[in-house]
């Protein structure tokens, strides 16, 4: 089932994270090869207009010093206090927004894309990085993180009357990512939701799994990094058993004629 905590809890665990990503040069590396990635994703827009949401202890900023980051709770390196479900931002005045380990948070995705849309330009990119569910994925997060997967656990699409985005409590299912963008099934539900999938891409990331993440023992040198992105790129070639990383970008659809 999924998992429900409260959001105190959630910015212990942030701290927590903080301590760990300090102690870690190797995670470091490893987290820049993945923020890489997503910054070639991105449409080219001026520092204000892309923005990250749920963005923990900020790390994104080393690769992407400009944009905007944002979380539930107000830290140092947090440039904006954000809700998903209920943004400040204008209308269609943002060009990129960034979740990375931030899906498989929302309790109710349907809900919080339609306002992710509304605040993102025509055009205007998604960028999703999350957990992925093959063969190593259920045992990496399965059986090695404090989160369920909750495979077989329903997803609320739409948050029911009256819900409170301020009062939402703390929401995790590992799985929720690689359940709604890895086949056809939710694809209406996204286009209802103004996005079109435009990349879906499967990231074997055998360098992170070594490298212990933040809570984990790390289980080769840092000056291995390479040989081990060279295993990265084999191991790709069999998605359904190596990947541990799912990359979605997704462009918000044009508004339809009037």
């Amino acid at each position: 089932m999924p998992v429900e905590l409260t959001n105190e809890q959630h910015a212990i665990e942030i701290q927590d994270n903080l301590a760990h990503w300090r102690k870690k040069p190797l995670l470091r590396d490893v987290y820049r090869g993945f923020y890489e990635e997503i910054a070639r994703r991105l449409v080219p827009s001026a520092p204000s207009r892309t923005v990250e949401l749920g963005s923990g202890i900020g790390n994104l900023k080393s690769v992407l010093p400009d944009c905007i980051a944002t979380d539930l709770f107000p830290n140092p390196w947090i440039d904006r206090v954000e809700n998903a479900y209920r943004l400040s931002f204008a209308d269609a005045s943002l060009d990129n927004l960034v979740l990375f380990d931030v899906f498989h948070h929302l309790a109710y995705p349907g809900t919080a894309l339609a306002e992710l849309r509304r605040v993102l330009v025509p055009g205007g990119r998604l960028v999703v990085f999350d957990p992925d569910v093959s063969a190593l994925g259920r045992i990496v997060y399965g059986a090695f993180h404090h989160e369920p997967l909750a495979l077989g656990a329903p997803i609320t699409w739409t948050a029911p009357a009256g819900f409170d985005p301020d009062a939402a409590p703390y929401y995790a299912a590992q799985g929720n990512a690689s359940r709604v963008f890895r086949s056809a099934r939710y694809d209406g539900d996204l286009a209802r939701c103004g996005f079109r999938k435009v990349e879906v891409t499967r990231l074997s990331s055998l360098s992170y799994v070594a490298s212990g993440g933040f809570r984990g023992r790390q289980l080769y040198p840092r000056s291995l990094l390479g040989t081990m992105r060279r295993v990265d790129r084999l191991a790709g070639l069999v998605p359904g058993l190596f990947s541990t990383r799912l990359l979605v970008v997704m462009e918000r659809a044009s508004d339809p004629p009037r």
